[in-house]
């Protein structure tokens, strides 16, 4: 049993997998469309040669990248990475979502534990720190840039 490559046609990664999960094949095991990855979908399988047989069926699937993976190899696609990576104190950012939502800030306190940011509102007359999760905010403006 292997992981495979499947090419697929760009933005269709996901019906891709659909579509190999939902023939219900017994050598098949499992299919991932991760975001992260453009124009492929990742197979479990027993051999590629169920692929021969399955992929001139299922639109906007391209064919199989020669040999095989292991789960070391696309583990990382398996784990969610945190909202608030890539975020750091000091960085301009708007809030996406909440009471708030469109109102820049500036990043004051990161919380990777809880997944929470603590931001000071721009055109608040008093500065009060407000304390909102990290997949409510969005990066504007960058120090590390």
């Amino acid at each position: 049993m292997g992981i495979f490559a499947v090419k697929t046609t760009a933005s269709q990664e996901r019906t891709v997998a659909d579509m190999i999960i939902n023939r219900e094949e017994p050598t098949i095991h499992a299919a991932l469309a991760p975001d992260s990855l453009t124009s492929y979908v990742m197979v479990e399988a027993d051999d590629a040669s169920v692929f021969e047989r399955i992929l001139d069926e299922i639109p906007h699937a391209r064919g199989v990248v020669q040999g095989k993976s292991s789960i070391t190899e696309v583990e990382h696609f398996l784990s969610p990475k945190p909202d608030v990576e890539g975020i750091a104190e000091g960085d301009i950012v708007e809030l996406i979502a909440g009471p708030f939502k469109g109102e820049k800030a500036q990043v004051q306190r990161i919380d990777e534990g809880k997944d929470q940011v603590t931001v000071e509102l721009y055109e608040a007359t008093v500065p009060i720190p407000v304390t909102v999760r990290g997949d409510q905010i969005r990066v504007l403006d960058s120090e590390e840039r």
